[in-house]
């Protein structure tokens, strides 16, 4: 299933790229997202986040309450105008569900704009579709609580 989502933030691309791998900053959004508990890293410019999550209802029954997610993005070097393209890496470790894709962070929207973009699997004969469905809200709600962290974050200065 494809998926594309995209957030602004209210400052250059490389002010943004800076939030976005500080261990503080993914810290809160860990927080900001439930998660019961969690772990981040961050090596140069690559980013890992472990949570572990309610399970959705139609995905519990096969997963049990909760699930871990862990997501990594890898960045590539600043082109000149500061922005970045990446890799997506989304996997629910134990189940049969990944979402590979891609993450840019370019100029716009009065400050910057990050794209994400992937394609949601979960590898289940019959059922797949529908807890990828299920599952696709989530994923959206990610990359929402990233700009709503991202927009205090930078607001703090």
């Amino acid at each position: 299933m494809d998926i594309s989502t995209r957030a602004e933030f209210p400052a250059d691309p490389a002010e943004t790229f800076t939030m976005l791998t500080d261990e503080a900053y993914l810290n809160e959004v860990c927080e900001a997202s439930d998660a019961r508990s969690y772990s981040v890293s961050v090596d140069g410019t690559t980013t890992r986040t472990t949570r572990v999550l309610e399970a959705p209802s139609a995905a519990a029954k096969f997963t049990g309450p909760t699930l871990e997610v862990v997501e990594e993005i890898r960045w590539g070097a600043a082109e000149a105008d500061g922005s970045r393209r990446g890799t997506v890496s989304i996997t629910v470790p134990g189940q049969p569900v990944v979402m590979n894709g891609s993450a840019v962070l370019a100029p716009g929207g009065g400050g910057s704009v990050f794209e994400m973009s992937g394609d949601l699997k979960v590898n289940i004969p019959l059922l797949g579709r529908k807890l990828e469905q299920s599952a696709a809200p989530a994923v959206l709600a990610a990359v929402q609580t990233h700009e709503e962290v991202g927009r205090r974050w930078l607001a703090r200065g």
